[in-house]
């Protein structure tokens, strides 16, 4: 089979097409300033579309071990089963690298903002020393607002991570299938061609006959050319029953 027509090509260019968009991502992420609204964002997107590709690359890597079992069936060898895990295994390897510089790039931000908000903490208290009852009353308020947005934050994280798990079951099950699919179609490939060797014998014995019956033409008066083309006509109804009734 060729390369154009083998569905491993078909899925890696989208794959590679999806990790060149990552490591652009990834690299306008690094330009961009620590704790900003843009960079949250271009976080949550590098994360989740690492994923989408890591689970990509696994379900590809699954393909391949099943073509290892009978690479004869598949068409390829050896050679290009080496190849194709030399593949995956580089794809998943520049992933994770993007991966986990992201995280540690969240989690030294979330760092410095546990600091800024022990710092918070601690002005407050000493505000709350030297304020009055109104103004301690104030404080508490703004407390109370702070801890009700730390909680809807809370909960919008929470939701996310829930339609992301949703997400990647849904690509699992669309994964499941079209791996089902491609092998259907081996097969019915493997079908077709063994039809069309059939064909091609029953094509060589029909043309041998009709060789074999011009000679005898030639030869036989009307009478027996008349004799001849029935005996013909039966002999071709009994093949042609042989051939596509049985």
């Amino acid at each position: 089979m060729s390369s154009a027509q083998d569905p491993f090509y078909i899925v890696k260019e989208e794959i590679q097409d999806s990790i060149d968009k990552l490591l652009s991502t990834f690299q306008q992420w690094e330009r961009l300033s620590s704790n900003t609204g843009e960079q949250a964002n271009l976080t949550k997107e590098l994360l989740a579309n690492s994923e989408s590709i890591e689970w990509q690359v696994d379900e590809l890597d699954k393909a391949i071990s099943v073509a290892a079992r009978d690479p004869s069936l598949y068409g390829i060898d050896q050679v290009e089963l080496e190849s194709r895990r030399r593949w995956t295994s580089s794809a998943r390897t520049q992933v994770g690298n993007v991966k986990r510089s992201v995280v540690a790039g969240r989690a030294a931000n979330d760092g410095g903002a546990t600091r800024l908000n022990g710092m918070r903490r601690e002005l407050m208290r000493l505000q709350n020393s030297q304020h009055t009852a109104g103004s301690n009353q104030y404080i508490d308020d703004n407390d109370d607002f702070i801890q009700s947005e730390s909680d809807r934050q809370l909960l919008l994280i929470k939701q996310q991570d829930e339609e992301l798990d949703e997400l990647s079951a849904s690509v699992e099950r669309i994964g499941g299938v079209g791996l089902t699919i491609h092998e259907e179609l081996l097969a019915q490939e493997k079908i077709i061609d063994d039809l069309g060797n059939e064909m091609d014998s029953t094509t060589n014995r029909l043309d041998f006959v009709q060789k074999k019956v011009a000679m005898v033409m030639k030869k036989a008066s009307a009478k027996g050319q008349l004799m001849m083309i029935l005996f013909l006509i039966i002999l071709f109804i009994i093949l042609f029953v042989l051939v596509f009734l049985t």
